[in-house]
């Protein structure tokens, strides 16, 4: 007897969700080849070929529950490694349109890792299955197919060492992991497939990040201070303990309205934001970087799930698919949950079906997210893109709940909890929580005492607390830093 062929996937792209794809894959091929154009192997700092590594990147607590699954042990292995948690609703401070959320446990546990972190850890953990390999310095050439283009076969390359020559890696499934810029649209209308549909929305978005030591603690047992971009104000941040005892802060514009990455503008930039709670704790803080910056144009949205026609043997996960505005904290999210889709597919052990998969893909992890981020981006006047009535009825409910939430704890933990990706829409419409949002949302409302509290369907108890962090005393700015007036003054409320 001749020995059985063995059987391999490609994933293309080595990032957060070219790893979650494999680590689904180990299961069901005897080998899984990681390609990608950077050193991957041995790296903890922010790579080249990801940007957004050097910025917030946050992971949802849905993200959270689907890594835990691919990786058992993963969450307490970033915790014991120095990274902050807490509840999402419970320990990070919250403002919308400059009045801060009530807070409450809601069972929904933050991984206030910083993006190298993170992916080192899912990296380690990717590279402990033995059927696994990275192919590093590759540049990815384009796609190897049958002789009537029906199947994709493997993938073209070139190493990037001198004098190396271009090669045809075979697979049996190629999985395209390699972001927004990925040319599967391009290959396969050279393959003679239709066009892949796409949408865009242009929110002209731009952030800057820069991380600091604190020397005093603005935080009282919160993780985050987060304002978050009105209408009226279309200026936000996210401001939070990360790894190494560091600060994080990313603040963000939209249509045009950047932050400055000088470090005097900066300041002056964070004064502007709808609350001072940031401004106040930088009077006491030791920038540990340059300020960076990065641009976001459009959101982006391939709708293979509308193709009649595509390949066997090719699929494609993460933001090859779909881009989200990135202040929603959306992408790694759903990269986690498109791998999850992908192992529901592979239970048979035949190739998946790329069209049930898109389909799938589609309705079970991108709709959701995708039309919470149009609903928002569409809040803004000068977003471009149509507004029915559907759409302005649900941003004049989300404007009932986000009121409602400044008012009563349990309204805002479940706004959370759909922020979060564990609840649907439908949970905010459920009667009692409905009546809950209208009463809270009346204006008299906020003279009224908040209403008695009934154990929620969740268990909060389960979730763990924020690390603490050492708060030193209060000292004089240093110079550049914005000048004190007095203490830093600290907001008592919720974050993002």
């Amino acid at each position: 007897m001749g020995d059985v062929a063995k059987t391999r996937a490609v994933v293309l792209g080595g990032s957060l969700a070219g790893l979650f794809a494999a680590r689904v894959l180990a299961d069901a091929y005897d080998e899984v080849l990681i390609i990608d154009r950077d050193v991957l192997i041995g790296v903890e700092g922010p790579r080249r070929g990801c940007p957004q590594s050097r910025h917030i990147n946050g992971l949802l607590a849905r993200g959270q529950q689907a890594m835990e699954e691919m990786y058992p042990g993963i969450t307490q292995e970033l915790f014991a490694d120095g990274v902050p948690t807490g509840d999402l609703a419970g320990h990070v401070r919250w403002y919308f349109n400059g009045k801060r959320l009530k807070q409450q446990q809601a069972g929904l546990i933050c991984v206030a890792s910083s993006r190298p972190k993170l992916e080192h850890h899912i990296r380690e953990r990717t590279r402990a299955f033995p059927n696994v390999v990275f192919a590093e310095r590759h540049d990815i050439l384009g796609l190897e197919t049958t002789v009537d283009r029906s199947r994709v076969t493997g993938v073209r390359v070139q190493p990037l060492e001198d004098g190396a020559a271009e090669k045809i890696i075979s697979a049996d499934l190629v999985v395209d992991a390699t972001g927004r810029g990925s040319r599967t649209p391009i290959w396969l209308e050279a393959l003679g497939y239709p066009r892949v549909e796409e949408e865009r929305k242009k929110i002209g978005l731009g952030y800057v990040t820069q991380h600091y030591r604190l020397t005093a603690d603005p935080y009282h047992g919160d993780l985050s201070i987060n304002p978050v971009a009105s209408p009226a104000l279309p200026r936000g941040a996210i401001f939070t303990k990360t790894d190494g005892g560091r600060v994080e802060l990313t603040t963000y514009g939209i249509l045009g309205d950047h932050p400055p990455t000088d470090q005097e503008g900066l300041y002056e930039w964070i004064k502007s934001l709808a609350v001072p709670d940031i401004y106040d704790a930088l009077q006491h803080a030791e920038p540990l970087d340059e300020p960076v910056a990065f641009r976001f144009p459009t959101t982006l949205r391939r709708r293979y799930e509308k193709l009649n026609r595509f390949p066997d043997g090719l699929l494609v996960t993460g933001d090859a698919v779909c881009c989200f505005n990135p202040v929603y904290a959306q992408g790694m999210t759903v990269a986690a949950l498109g791998a999850l889709v992908i192992r529901q597919h592979l239970h048979t052990g035949a190739v998946p079906d790329p069209f049930q998969y898109f389909k799938d893909l589609a309705s079970n992890v991108i709709d959701q997210p995708w039309e919470m981020t149009n609903i928002v981006d569409l809040s803004f006047p000068g977003v471009e893109g149509e507004r029915p009535l559907q759409v302005r009825m649900a941003q004049a409910f989300l404007g009932l709940v986000q009121t409602a939430a400044t008012r009563d704890s349990v309204v805002a933990a479940a706004y959370m909890r759909g922020a979060g990706l564990i609840d649907g829409p439908e949970a905010l419409m459920r009667p009692p929580m409905l009546l809950r949002i209208l009463l809270n949302a009346l204006p008299w409302a906020k003279d009224k005492p908040e209403p008695p509290q009934t154990p929620p369907p969740w268990a909060p108890a389960e979730t763990p607390a924020p690390k603490a962090e050492p708060s030193g005393k209060s000292q004089a700015p240093a110079n550049g830093k914005p000048a004190a007036n007095g203490k830093a003054k600290t907001a008592g409320a919720s974050v993002s």
